[in-house]
């Protein structure tokens, strides 16, 4: 009896609970499709883009192996090295071996420093990390007033004003610009701070939490570090943030004057709504999906583009760190940053989607 019983209801919720898998694996096959497909793509990318800097630095005129021992070393102890880094090999194998290596989590080190290249660039990313989001942040604060007011002034004298200053923020190199600011604000005026993160005199006075000064020196409410960090941040941020100034400014117009000239505008006009609603509760809420799509982008070329700006500003960051590893020819240091730089971009790019899906529900579809 209990076998009849027990054998009518295995008949009756396996089917049931079977259709319920299939009708959930249908239901989420494309998101899972879409994430499988999206995850493939970024190991192709980041393959290829390793693939490329691997070779461009194999065939660099830069011998890394002088590098190590120094022009000065005899034939046998240039042979020696040569060997064991691996460079007799075929550039294939060569290839083939790093790959090996990185799958094991094994960057190499660092012909600069000597240690691991991931210690390094974990070391000196913060840096750039909280260089780039000050920059980031003037982007934004300056640029989406200025697109938004040279938009509602379209044809007139301001909006000419703003659209010469964004070209010129756009156009002006920014180790000239670098240059020029501390000649003026920190030379001249001495408003700003000069070189580095912080004065000398405070150097090492905060213990290093999130490698960020700014916030670890809140964190440790040393406020006369804090204050210092304020001072050299300012002028080196801002001159980083003008190419995203002007981009953002150049777009936010754009996007703004394509609203402006909507049908659903003009209505809200007639309706008698004061004109500050119509611009930012209206016309500008209908543009932040395409504005997330720019700050984010801007956001990863600050991450990558400070090299300039590092060098200028002597920032210790991770643009520094890859000038000198290239100046010096260590691949494993190169590989790695460019690895990273790649990684960046993707991560902006997928940051995007998702945001796009947050703030649009068109696109959940």
């Amino acid at each position: 009896m209990f076998a009849s019983t027990t054998g009518s209801f295995c008949a009756v919720v396996f089917p049931l609970f079977w259709r319920l898998i299939v009708f959930t694996f249908q239901l989420f096959r494309p998101k899972v499709k879409s994430f499988f497909g999206g995850l493939s793509s970024v190991a192709i990318t980041l393959l290829g883009l390793l693939a490329l800097t691997f070779f461009i630095g194999r065939v660099m005129p830069i011998d890394p192996v002088l590098s190590v021992i120094g022009p000065d070393a005899d034939n046998s102890t240039y042979e020696q090295v040569y060997q064991e880094m691996g460079l007799d090999k075929p550039i294939y194998v060569q290839y083939l071996y790093y790959i090996n290596d990185l799958a094991h989590g094994d960057f190499g080190n660092a012909l600069l420093t000597g240690r691991p290249v991931i210690e390094d660039i974990a070391r000196v990313f913060p840096a750039t990390l909280e260089l780039a989001t000050v920059a980031i942040i003037f982007g934004i604060v300056i640029g989406i007033p200025l697109g938004v007011y040279a938009a509602v002034n379209k044809g007139r004298v301001i909006d000419h004003i703003i659209r010469v200053i964004s070209l010129f923020g756009y156009s002006t190199p920014v180790f000239w610009v670098g240059m020029i600011g501390l000649i003026i604000f920190y030379a001249w005026l001495n408003v700003v701070g000069g070189s580095g993160r912080v004065d000398l005199a405070y150097d090492g006075f905060v213990d290093p939490v999130t490698g960020m000064l700014l916030i670890d020196s809140a964190l440790a409410k040393d406020w006369d570090v804090f204050q210092s960090a304020v001072k050299h941040i300012i002028l080196p941020a801002f001159i980083l943030g003008l190419n995203a100034v002007s981009f953002i400014t150049r777009m936010t117009r754009s996007f703004m004057l394509e609203q402006l000239s909507q049908e659903y505008i003009l209505t809200a006009q007639v309706k008698g709504l004061p004109k500050h609603v119509v611009i930012w509760r209206h016309a500008f809420r209908n543009i932040l999906v395409q504005l997330l799509t720019i700050i984010t982008l801007s956001y990863g070329s600050l991450l990558e583009g400070a090299v300039l700006i590092e060098t200028v500003f002597a920032w210790p960051g991770f643009g520094q760190y890859l000038t000198s590893s290239l100046l010096l020819g260590d691949m494993n240091a190169v590989v790695a940053s460019v690895l990273l730089i790649g990684l960046i971009f993707i991560s902006m790019n997928l940051l995007t989607d998702l945001l796009y899906q947050v703030f649009d529900p068109r696109t959940r579809k």
